[in-house]
């Protein structure tokens, strides 16, 4: 069996996620210190005890999201549950990178909490916004976009299904769009609660903050191929790692790529590792017949190592 495993992004975060493996896993319980030494202040307290609206916030969410993830891939390492490939949704790609070895997390929780930051502070909250676009294919999303710009950014951010594509910009553009979007025949198309237009050129500054902490951190060849957001490339050597992650800021998700690159590659069973069960959710409308499983908590390992041993 050919095991990828899938880590998800900013979005997914909720209170008291990770809490079970803290505390049943001494490896888990180790990331999440390791993430409080990294970043100087209690995160795991904000991520068990909340409050939401401040794990909510950007610089917040990110390294929540990533510590929450590896601590989950540890636990499963600890048990014998390793990926044979790795992705990551957004955020969800530096964990793909730290569960891969090339990127180490102490490094990585620093540098998603000023990407973080850096992408909160690249356009006043307010005047950006994404919105998903549900039921039309993605060439009629991108006359949409052409159409609703006059003169604005609003741009396709993440490719997430066939039929579910997230659209990010400038806030006038991007309900534009919704409007357009379902005056062509788009289903239930909704603005998102984000405070940033996340994945579009409004990003690139962001980026260009970015190149020093990435420079900065040491990366390795990854122990295991990992699949890129940008053009769902596989990432096999350490000169991959920076360019990729930059590139990545201002650049759409290219997930439904992502997950047939997976496929193409040999995954025959895919495991969502970290909160939610977004990724799982989408793999079944882009892979048919893909066996998924989730684990963000103990009983979701002890389920995916029973289907692991089940032909």
């Amino acid at each position: 069996m050919t095991i990828a495993f899938l880590f998800p992004g900013q979005g997914s975060q909720a209170v008291g996620m990770g809490k079970g493996f803290y505390e049943s896993s001494t490896g888990a319980k180790a990331i999440f210190e390791e993430a409080n030494e990294a970043l100087g202040f209690d995160l795991a307290r904000l991520v068990f005890e909340g409050p939401e609206t401040e794990l909510a916030l950007t610089a917040n969410t990110q390294p929540a999201v990533l510590t929450a993830s590896v601590a989950a891939a540890t636990a499963c390492a600890e048990r014998g549950l390793k990926p044979t490939l790795a992705a990551g949704h957004s955020l969800g790609e530096y964990t793909a990178l730290v569960v891969a070895g090339a990127l180490r997390f102490a490094d990585a929780v620093r540098i998603v909490r000023k990407r973080g930051e850096f992408m909160q502070e690249a356009v006043p909250v307010g005047t950006g916004a994404m919105a998903a676009i549900m039921g039309i294919e993605l060439p009629a999303v991108e006359q949409v976009c052409a159409d609703a710009a006059q003169g604005e950014v609003v741009e396709i951010a993440n490719v997430n299904s066939a039929l579910q594509i997230v659209i990010a910009g400038h806030r006038t553009a991007v309900e534009r769009a919704v409007a357009l979007a379902t005056e062509r025949g788009g289903k239930m198309s909704v603005m998102l609660p984000v405070s940033a237009p996340f994945h579009c050129s409004l990003m690139g500054p962001a980026g260009a903050r970015l190149v020093p902490e990435l420079e900065a951190a040491p990366v390795t060849d990854p122990r295991v191929p990992v699949v890129r957001n940008v053009d769902a490339g596989v990432t096999r050597r350490a000169e991959e790692v920076r360019p990729f992650l930059l590139r990545q800021v201002a650049s759409p998700v290219r997930w439904t790529e992502c997950i047939q690159r997976l496929a193409s590659e040999g995954a025959t069973a895919f495991v969502e590792v970290g909160p939610g069960r977004v990724l799982s959710g989408l793999l079944r409308r882009i892979v048919n017949g893909a066996r998924g499983q989730s684990i963000e908590d103990p009983a979701g390992l002890e389920k995916a190592l029973a289907a692991a041993k089940t032909p």
